[in-house]
């Protein structure tokens, strides 16, 4: 056995570890729960708890916690320790099945969006036993949802285990009419490839914007960024390398298949990429990466930045989400059959997908929302904030012949008449890749790649599911009346490939052109985060999630006003950081440059007075006098992005409406200010600047 047999989940309450130490019947009941999605037995739970308990004693840990996913966008998690008094001076080690199934953390300090007041302070975290126990730092992890005293989901989880059950019970429908009765549940699943820049420690420390804020609010363009494309797929330098080595092992341990690393296209930027796995627990190990990343870094000197757009000048991050379906035996539905009945069944799938992404274009755009995201959507590093799909050129031509009932001159002229045997057998992946598309077709799945790099991936991957599961939803509702099973799926694959044909795109997604065809299609377009959180309070958009029992009208309008709380958050601790900067930083050292080139000025000027040739006029130095007029505008700049600010501040208005002055006069007035401080630390001389520069930043990893 070699040493990564051993290393590799050795930290996880895994299925092997539950079948070495619970009795037969117990975990046969606990895998029937993880299986079909049922209630756990509370007759076994005692027996769980009780194994979790010892496995997780021999192994270090003193305590235990439900670790759940508030709105925060980050796990939360209180431990308790094993320890009780078992009087007489004596300690007992407890673990019992009442508090492995479920706990009551307060609940009024996380973000709840008035579903929760502050003197309501009771929450639940339930077990989710389909994703592992594990430990970490000596601490016995139980993923959980969570909950209010009321059952409204405070949390990222609760919402995506809804969905994955909604997609179950649509897909299944589906399955049936394709007489597919081998398999009892669909099961989406997950791949979450991870973007991440690293810097130095010592240079992190001394800006306070990324200290703040995660990304810098100043910056002069260096010299060279990624102009070389040098760094993409580069040799990983040792010291990075190190980190990597010590976080894949971490990684390993808590069962995480870290399966890829490699330099990204901007310099100090690096990808992980996991293997794919079941959508909640994608989002929970996902979670763990992202935690991982940052704690290790900081054992190697350095510091993981996860922000979407740390740096102007140079590729942002973000994180392609992966998504597909796959039955319990197996099957993954998105993959082309072999066989016609096989290839009909991924059309339908296929085509209600296409169908699902054009009718909620806006819930796609606002699950990857944020304030950070935003620099880096539409910036010709991302996808743009139109949604589209692309399919590749010779899918599309199969499609474009279908909805013709005309022959597809592929490879081999054939008929393309749906469930007849000379449908063609379906290419798996014969076109080129398309990196500009935001919702692309790869294969065996589609990739969202308009996700944010610190993002949970719970809230995107709840919208995938749910928005399929009603086109699944609909075609069901069609087919299963249908006299003619074949005609009715020839009928409604040409119709749903007419009708959203608009939302197929396998061009350029980057260029002005597509933005201007976009329009003409109709497609939406919604650059910022305050047009974007519009499509979740929308009617049909709630509707979607209500009809599914994803979220009630409370839960949706909760969530958004949450996401627009923190736009606004976001935006006032980016503007208050620059101020301090300013005044704290950047002011006085341009003051002290300033003084010293006029002093040096004076006194060369004072030693050539005497000289015969001396022309006072010729001593007016046009640096300082560009200096004097960039520090006036610096004052300026500064006093309107507090009044803007302040503005914001004293305003009584609604949440909205705070998003919207954030985005037009803060945000505005943040860019303006950062203009004139780039321009003067452009001339200002090295040893002056109190900041470290950009070529500082970029290349300190090695």
């Amino acid at each position: 056995m070699s040493d990564l047999d051993l290393i590799f989940g050795s930290n996880v309450f895994s299925d092997a570890v539950m079948q070495q130490r619970l009795p037969k019947e117990t975990y046969r009941s606990l895998r029937k729960t993880m299986d079909e999605g049922r209630s756990i037995d509370p007759q076994i739970a005692g027996v769980v708890a009780n194994a979790m308990k010892d496995w997780a004693l021999e192994r270090g840990a003193t305590h235990y916690t439900h670790w759940f996913q508030p709105m925060t966008g980050i796990t939360a998690e209180k431990h308790e320790s094993f320890l009780n008094d078992g009087g007489g001076g004596r300690a007992i080690l407890e673990f019992s099945g009442k508090e492995l199934v479920r706990g009551e953390p307060d609940a009024s300090s996380f973000p709840s969006g008035g579903l929760r007041s502050t003197f309501e302070a009771r929450g639940y975290t339930a077990w989710d036993p389909t994703s592992y126990a594990f430990i970490k730092d000596q601490v016995l992890y139980i993923p959980t949802a969570f909950c209010s005293y009321g059952g409204e989901a405070l949390d990222k989880k609760t919402p995506l285990l809804r969905s994955m059950e909604a997609l179950n019970r649509q897909a299944l429908r589906i399955l049936k009419l394709f007489n597919r009765r081998d398999a009892t549940r669909v099961i989406p699943t997950v791949g979450a490839e991870q973007e991440y820049f690293l810097v130095d420690e010592a240079l992190y420390a001394k800006r306070r914007d990324l200290i703040f804020t995660g990304r810098t609010l100043f910056g002069s363009r260096p010299p060279k960024g990624q102009e070389m494309e040098d760094h993409y797929f580069g040799a990983i330098t040792p010291r990075v390398k190190c980190f990597m080595n010590e976080l894949n092992e971490d990684l390993w341990r808590l069962g995480i298949v870290a399966k890829t690393e490699h330099n990204e296209t901007a310099p100090s930027q690096h990808e992980l990429a996991p293997m794919f796995n079941i959508s909640n627990i994608a989002a929970d190990q996902n979670q763990l990466v992202m935690e991982r990343m940052k704690i290790i870094a900081r054992r190697h000197g350095l510091v993981c930045l996860l922000a979407e757009k740390p740096y102007a000048w140079v590729n942002g991050s973000g994180k392609h989400n992966n998504w597909s379906m796959v039955t319990n035996t197996g099957y993954n539905l998105l993959e082309p059959g072999d066989s016609p009945h096989e290839s009909a069944q991924f059309l339908l799938f296929l085509t209600a997908m296409v169908k699902a992404v054009d009718d909620y274009q806006g819930l796609l755009r606002s699950s990857v929302a944020s304030a950070g995201n935003d620099h880096r959507l539409g910036g010709f590093e991302a996808p743009p904030a139109i949604i589209s799909i692309f399919l590749g050129d010779e899918l599309t031509a199969i499609l474009d012949a279908i909805e013709r009932k005309e022959a597809y001159h592929g490879p081999q002229k054939s008929d393309m008449t749906i469930g007849v045997h000379v449908l063609p057998r379906f290419p798996k992946d014969t076109t080129d890749r398309n990196r500009t598309s935001p919702f692309a077709f790869t294969g065996n799945k589609f990739e969202f790649r308009s996700v944010g790099s610190s993002m949970s991936i719970s809230e995107p991957n709840t919208v995938l599911n749910t928005i399929m599961a009603e086109s699944l939803r609909q075609f069901a509702d069609e087919l299963e009346c249908a006299p003619d099973l074949r005609t009715a799926l020839q009928q409604l694959i040409n119709r749903t490939i007419r009708e959203h044909r608009r939302i197929i795109y396998n061009g350029n997604n980057y260029t002005a052109q597509w933005v201007e065809e976009a329009e003409r299609r109709g497609l939406l377009n919604l650059p910022s985060t305050v047009e974007a959180l519009q499509a979740m309070v929308e009617e049909n958009n709630i509707q979607v999630f209500v009809r599914h029992r994803i979220y009630s009208e409370t839960e949706i309008c909760a969530r958004y006003e949450i996401s627009l709380e923190n736009y606004v958050k976001t935006i006032n601790i980016e503007a208050e950081t620059a101020l301090l900067m300013v005044r704290q930083e950047i002011l006085p050292a341009i003051l002290r440059y300033m003084g010293d080139m006029a002093a040096a000025q004076a006194s060369l000027q004072e030693a050539c007075s005497h000289c015969a040739d001396h022309d006072a006029s010729a001593w007016k130095d046009p640096y300082l006098t560009h200096l004097q007029q960039l520090r006036i505008q610096l004052h300026e700049k500064t006093e309107a992005l507090t009044s803007a600010l302040a503005d914001g501040k004293q305003l009584q208005q609604d949440m909205l409406s705070s998003a919207i002055q954030r985005r037009e006069h803060v945000l505005p007035a943040l860019n303006s200010l950062r203009e004139v401080v780039d321009s003067l630390e452009a001339i200002v001389e090295k040893n002056a600047w109190p900041l470290p520069s950009y070529g500082e930043l970029l290349f300190s990893e090695s």
